[in-house]
């Protein structure tokens, strides 16, 4: 079962959530929360497994509850957002965040979303990925390859690179010439490593280390 902690200001856009999400096997909607303060509060009373977090809320703002909780702690925080790409979504990504909805998604969309965060995967689809990069890009001028790159082999730098170009790990194995499993063992092994939580923070670390440049910045 999936638990799951909504946090929004708006009454009708967390019964909508409910209504979709409570509605679907596997998936149960373990509380409520209206503000960041709340949502912190509820994060670590209910111990829920994904938040689907409003980035602007009264008080104590999405992104703030998600850097309080998200760092330090099991659960997936889901960013709802009202553009597809807004401009906080960077630092929500930076907070912890394991990626990003719209908030006028589609059901079935919300139900793999959940579903997708709470297996420890990252909700950023491949076109979004690539805009990101150029945020990853303006903001890491200096990029800095630290301590925890050291213990990747070749193979695992190779397959990082991939993941940060956004391919999922069906397309890492079909480009690497590799099994389906073997790419996600690899993909496993990297965030073990590099201690961090899932494919966002992969993608992140692979762009402010150093690790991939993007192509136009690369000399001709």
């Amino acid at each position: 079962m999936i638990r799951v902690l909504l946090a929004d200001d708006q009454t009708l856009v967390r019964a909508g959530f409910r209504s979709i999400l409570d509605g679907e096997p596997g998936i149960e909607v373990v509380g409520e929360a209206a503000d960041g303060a709340e949502a912190v509060r509820l994060a670590r009373q209910l111990c829920p497994d994904v938040v689907l977090m409003d980035i602007r809320m009264p008080g104590l703002d999405g992104l703030a509850a998600t850097r309080q909780i998200a760092p330090n702690s099991d659960l997936r925080v889901i960013i709802l957002t009202t553009f597809d790409l807004d401009d906080y979504v960077y630092d929500a990504l930076r907070a912890g965040a394991s990626g990003f909805l719209v908030k006028d998604t589609e059901p079935a969309e919300l139900i793999h979303g959940v579903r997708v965060v709470a297996r420890g995967d990252a909700l950023i689809a491949p076109a979004i990925t690539r805009r990101l990069i150029a945020e990853f890009t303006a903001r890491a001028t200096h990029p800095d390859p630290g301590p925890r790159l050291a213990a990747l082999t070749e193979r695992e730098r190779e397959v990082m690179a991939l993941v940060a170009a956004g391919l999922s790990n069906d397309e890492i194995a079909a480009h690497l010439v590799l099994s389906p499993a073997t790419a996600k063992t690899h993909v496993s092994r990297i965030m073990t490593k590099t201690g961090v939580r899932d494919r966002a923070q992969l993608v992140i670390l692979a762009y402010e280390s150093g690790l991939t440049v993007p192509r136009w910045l690369t000399p001709s």
